[in-house]
């Protein structure tokens, strides 16, 4: 597993999906920032900044987990296995959804909405959709990227 490519198409991916988060109000959608849920998980009123390195450490340690998967010899990093792991990834994501409740300070304190499984308590079916095609993005240019650099 090549570290220093993992990590690096961890943030490439990361700031790609990030970009679509705050594009999808723009495009009708309801807002997607992650962060801002994220920054809430700890403090009921809100933290940005500890929202932004939660989502970029997450984005990269899941790069990492594609990374070594394809190392393993499970896949390779191209488009299709970058697809494939992204919608896995959204899976996992929101199943986790779902239980984030039981952990989160800003939805114990009835600050912060309960997003539901897959998004979906909070947006809908467009949420779901949202997330999926942002994971499967994220997963895409994982890959691409990982590949580039790695080669």
């Amino acid at each position: 597993m090549e570290w220093i490519a993992a990590i690096t198409a961890g943030l490439v991916g990361t700031a790609v999906i990030s970009l679509m988060m705050a594009m999808a109000p723009r495009m009708g959608m309801p807002p997607m920032a992650i962060w801002e849920l994220l920054g809430s998980m700890f403090d009921p009123s809100g933290n940005r900044a500890l929202g932004w390195a939660a989502h970029i450490m997450i984005g990269v340690a899941f790069a990492l987990i594609y990374a070594f998967v394809w190392s393993a010899g499970i896949g390779s990093a191209t488009v299709l296995n970058g697809a494939a792991f992204g919608v896995v990834h959204w899976v996992l994501v929101g199943l986790a959804m779902g239980m984030i409740p039981a952990i989160h300070a800003g939805m114990r304190a009835g600050a912060t909405p309960a997003p539901g499984l897959f998004m979906m308590g909070s947006g809908g079916l467009m949420d779901f959709m949202g997330g999926l095609v942002g994971h499967t993005a994220y997963g895409v240019v994982v890959a691409l990227t990982y590949s580039a650099i790695a080669a």
